[in-house]
């Protein structure tokens, strides 16, 4: 195998065990004096998976599961507590790595969730845009770069003469289209995107969601996608990956995982998708509430909650394994007690 197979091969992200625990403690002196110990919110819990060029890795679950806590660690806004980002097959996670995070950054770009808390109200929409030009000097002349911002907001289908107004001058969705272009303008080749069209309503998100795959297809973008809606991801994604309490309990390829779910936290998401179809199946609601992640349960995090608990469950947290390319981590699959 030459070079270039390898590199086309090899994954473009790989992650490893990564951790991620927020100290959460009181101040020293109430520590001390009501004799308290330190508190961590394990966001977090060690989790691993690659996400291969030109793919849509899916990250779905609760709120409060630790996606959006994935995303900021992989662009850097937060450190690990312990485990591996591989970007190109350089480490680029823990703080000792700083330079090769710094020199591999511009390769990625992230799209959050607010398009109204995202962009510099103070800032016309032309300068918004040019601000990653100028960070990674990709061009000088003034009117080279406004000539590259009008390209950048056509193709995402706005007007060069918009460059002139100001984020509040737009819609949510003609806003979160800037936050694209913008991502796009440091001419990147991998978009973390977190919840980018949960806060539009359902037509624009379907219409932001477009301009994304045609956007992928044509500039040959690899996405990690973060979301709570599965009817969502099941649109835009090529492998899907299911968390539930800062650990991952299933990951596969779309069509396998929404064609047989294996976990009974996935089976339960699945459930909760309205039935449009009106097929009669039976369906299992997902009941309870998610944990706290400063105490999680012992053994496996879903077990307060699952249908198919017993006594192993309370104990030992299961370990990911591999059924027909699905990864899944729970006990009464590798017990034969679902399947």
């Amino acid at each position: 195998m030459n070079d270039a197979s390898k590199n086309a091969a090899a994954p473009l992200l790989s992650v490893d065990g990564l951790v991620r625990h927020f100290d959460v403690s009181a101040p020293f002196l109430n520590r001390l004096f009501e004799r308290l110990d330190r508190s961590y919110v394990k966001a977090v819990d060690g989790i691993s998976f690659d996400i291969g060029r030109g793919e849509t890795f899916s990250l779905v679950g609760e709120s409060g599961c630790g996606k959006s806590t994935v995303a900021r660690l992989i662009v850097g806004l937060y450190q690990p507590t312990a485990g591996s980002i591989q970007y190109e097959g350089v480490e680029i996670g823990p703080r000792e790595a700083a330079a090769a995070r710094k020199r591999m950054q511009p390769h990625m770009q992230m799209i959050f969730q607010d398009p109204y808390a995202s962009l510099n109200p103070r800032w016309r929409v032309a300068e918004i845009v040019a601000e990653p030009i100028h960070v990674r000097g990709l061009l000088q002349g003034k009117r080279e770069i406004l000539a590259r911002v009008g390209e950048l907001l056509t193709q995402v289908g706005l007007s060069p003469a918009d460059g002139e107004r100001y984020p509040h001058e737009f819609s949510g969705g003609q806003r979160q289209r800037i936050s694209i272009a913008r991502a796009l303008a440091g001419e990147p080749e991998f978009l973390v995107c977190d919840e980018p069209t949960s806060a539009l309503d359902v037509s624009v998100q379907a219409q932001i969601l477009n301009l994304m795959k045609d956007l992928q297809d044509r500039l040959g973008l690899t996405y990690l996608f973060i979301s709570h809606d599965l009817a969502v991801v099941y649109h835009v994604s090529t492998k899907v990956g299911v968390m539930y309490l800062g650990r991952l309990v299933e990951w596969a390829e779309t069509n396998t995982l929404f064609e047989n779910p294996r976990h009974p936290y996935t089976r339960m998401l699945l459930d909760a998708i309205p039935d449009l179809e009106m097929s009669g199946r039976q369906r299992i609601p997902v009941a309870g509430e998610v944990p706290s992640p400063i105490n999680p349960p012992s053994g496996c995090a879903f077990h307060p909650r699952c249908p198919h608990v017993e006594a192993r469950c309370r104990i030992e947290a299961p370990l990911p394994r591999i059924y027909d390319g699905v990864h899944v981590a729970c006990h009464a699959v590798a017990d034969g007690r679902i399947s």
